[in-house]
């Protein structure tokens, strides 16, 4: 459960005013000192990310976030910070002093959680300080709780437990698009970009769920494809290839085998292909002095030829013969206005949650900026995006 990345885990937001109990009520569902509690308004200054383990639930990421209502200049970016968060939150808990009721602040929270769609419960503590006869009726998405005294705390877990996603609505990586015994060939670079000692969150992510859908697993680099298909005797019903070998992964794959990335298939999996296949025909609109944003969901140390600031920012350049500037943002950094793009090219998103990417891809389309993905923009330029399409039929009717 502690392995689980943060891009797996259901992530519950905690809202509220300033000292309305956000930080205690934290506390009391997790059973961990996680925030600082203090009478003193303002006390949480920044959201507080927690990866735990959270019965019923299971693996989850807790954001305790500043009070909505916080002050003064500094207190304005901590309210832009938890607005922010909401582009993450798959669960939302507003906190109110039950002593105080909902007031414009709260109302405000629960309007935006409407707009985006996000489940949500509202939470009335310090039930210990009210009278019996003010505790009004309980409803669906009400509930009353003493973080104190720790009352009605195990019914709020169960109660944000129902607002989940069950696995039978969750999709598949690839395990879908398998049957059992059908082999899928795993094309998986070893360079100095990869993980020393184990393999990235996709194929990993890949190797499991064909583990589950009854597949094989062959796993090779691209120097060793062709001798894997010679070996296997059997046709495999799917090659997925790491983005960048593309090229000659295609080169070497019969092509009566079906052939993807695993960027296009962790970008279905968070739920933005479509956006990114409708993105991608951007790339051959490129004039000079238009600026490219390269965004990557994770942080990590830039290698000497690494994917995103190096290896696509010159296959664009080669492909388009234009005079492209690029800017980069990785993790958190990614921008709020994104009206000086003419395109942003992103990762998979696979350390981000799909409420994360979905978010990103929101803000491109309400700034009419093209958006699109590692994968899609390489199979683009290396004229090979209608075959890495090809086991995706719904998408590639998309294609330009």
């Amino acid at each position: 459960m502690n392995d689980t990345p943060s891009g797996e885990r259901v992530h519950i937001g905690f809202f509220g005013r300033r000292n309305a109990g956000k930080s205690s009520v934290v506390n009391a569902i997790t059973g961990q000192q996680i925030a600082i509690v203090s009478n003193t308004p303002g006390t949480t200054t920044d959201p507080v990310y927690k990866s735990m383990e959270l019965l019923p639930l299971g693996p989850v990421e807790i954001i305790d976030t500043p009070g909505i209502d916080d002050v003064g200049e500094l207190g304005e970016m901590r309210v832009r910070s938890t607005r922010k968060v909401l582009g993450k939150t798959d669960i939302a808990v507003l906190v109110v002093d039950g002593e105080k009721g909902m007031g414009p602040a709260e109302q405000e929270l629960v309007a935006l959680f409407k707009e985006k769609n996000i489940n949500y419960i509202i939470v009335m503590n310090k039930a210990d300080l009210l009278n019996p006869a003010m505790r009004a009726v309980e409803r669906d998405n009400v509930i009353y709780v003493s973080a104190k005294n720790n009352d009605n705390i195990n019914e709020l877990k169960e109660r944000i437990a129902h607002l989940t996603k069950t696995d039978d609505m969750k999709l598949k990586l690839v395990g879908d698009l398998i049957g059992a015994g059908d082999i899928c060939v795993l094309v998986t670079p070893v360079d100095a970009a990869a993980p020393k000692g184990r393999l990235i969150l996709p194929q990993q992510q890949a190797i499991r769920d064909i583990l589950e859908a009854g597949g094989i697993n062959v796993v090779v680099q691209e120097d060793r494809l062709k001798d894997a298909l010679e070996a296997l005797g059997k046709k495999p019903k799917i090659v997925i290839t790491d983005s960048q070998a593309f090229e000659r992964v295609n080169k070497d794959t019969p092509e009566d085998v079906a052939l993807t990335s695993f960027s296009i298939l962790m970008s279905r999996y968070k739920g933005t292909l479509a956006a990114s296949v409708k993105g991608v025909s951007v790339i051959d609109e490129l004039e000079d002095g238009d600026t490219v944003l390269m965004s990557e969901g994770c942080t990590h140390h830039r290698q000497c030829g690494d994917i995103g600031t190096v290896k696509i920012p010159n296959w664009l350049k080669q492909h388009t013969g234009k005079n492209i500037k690029i800017e980069t943002s990785s993790g958190t950094g990614f921008p709020e206005d994104l009206s000086k793009y003419a395109l942003v090219i992103h990762c998979g998103g696979c350390m981000l949650n799909e409420r994360e990417m979905r978010s990103r891809i929101g803000a491109a389309e309400a700034q009419n900026v093209p958006i699109t993905n590692y994968g899609m923009a390489i199979a683009k330029m290396k004229g090979i995006l209608k075959r890495s399409l090809s086991p995706l039929p719904e998408y590639d009717k998309l294609f330009k």
